[in-house]
């Protein structure tokens, strides 16, 4: 088995009575793509957020590459190897893709003709040389999405989280974007990524863990969750798993 390479435990926040997290652990591996799946309101990206030190836990822990960073800032995190993604993505508009990827790539280097041309080489990753001299306000929302995924990957992340890289894509766009997520993982970047498009996680992931109300309620292979009856109320709601296997049962 692959080296754990992020650890969470029993992580929990509460944000006023709402219990947002309750009580997750996880185990994601080197070298892994992964993803984490749930209804909207399930707490995903929250968990995010204390997995990369955007929000303190209340309660547990979080270990990247055998360090605890609980609570640690986000920038520091990042200098470790480990970056995320944001689901609403907000470019600096008025500068060009070329600048808005060399942002990321200021994390590690500090000449700026360095960073600049880093930036072409991580907009070639996502396919994004064509686009590098226009202004990121007047990228397409896939285009955004790509850039989005390029400042993050000009980090040089160890992991990533990619919050939804997918959402607002349309079918062929989505068909586009899931072999440059493959190619992370070729690349040696691991992968734990939120997401909807049920079948980029059928196609992807080897691992899914299922978020609901705040706690994980299922994990496994992608075809075993989306067989598991607490899966299937928690996305079509309280006795969808008998309805729907009484139709199954049907001549």
């Amino acid at each position: 088995m692959s080296d754990v390479l992020l650890q969470a435990r029993n992580l929990s926040i509460t944000f006023g009575g709402l219990k947002a997290v309750q009580d997750v652990s996880l185990d994601v591996p080197q070298g892994s793509l992964t993803a984490l799946v749930g209804p909207n309101g399930a707490g995903k990206t929250t968990l995010f957020g204390l997995l990369s030190g955007f929000l303190k836990p209340g309660a547990g822990s979080v270990h990247f590459a055998g360090q605890d960073i609980t609570g640690r800032a986000p920038h520091e995190s990042a200098r470790l190897g480990l970056t995320r993604t944001f689901q609403i993505v907000q470019p600096f508009g008025a500068q060009t893709v070329r600048q808005n990827i060399a942002v990321g790539a200021h994390l590690r280097l500090a000449d700026r003709e360095e960073a600049l041309a880093a930036a072409d080489a991580v907009a070639a990753r996502v396919n994004l040389q064509a686009s590098l001299d226009k202004p990121a306000a007047d990228l397409t929302v896939a285009g955004r999405k790509r850039l989005e995924l390029a400042r993050a990957l000009a980090t040089r992340p160890r992991l990533l989280l990619l919050d939804e890289v997918l959402a607002g894509l349309n079918p062929s766009e989505i068909d586009e974007m899931i072999p440059v997520v493959k190619k992370l993982v070729d690349d040696g970047v691991t992968v734990l990524m939120i997401e909807h498009v049920m079948r980029a996680v059928m196609s992807l992931a080897e691992h899914v863990w299922v978020l609901a109300q705040g706690r994980l309620i299922a994990s496994g292979s992608p075809g075993e969750v989306t067989r598991d009856a607490q899966v299937v109320e928690a996305y079509l709601g309280h006795g969808a798993a008998a309805r729907l296997a009484a139709q199954g049962a049907r001549p």
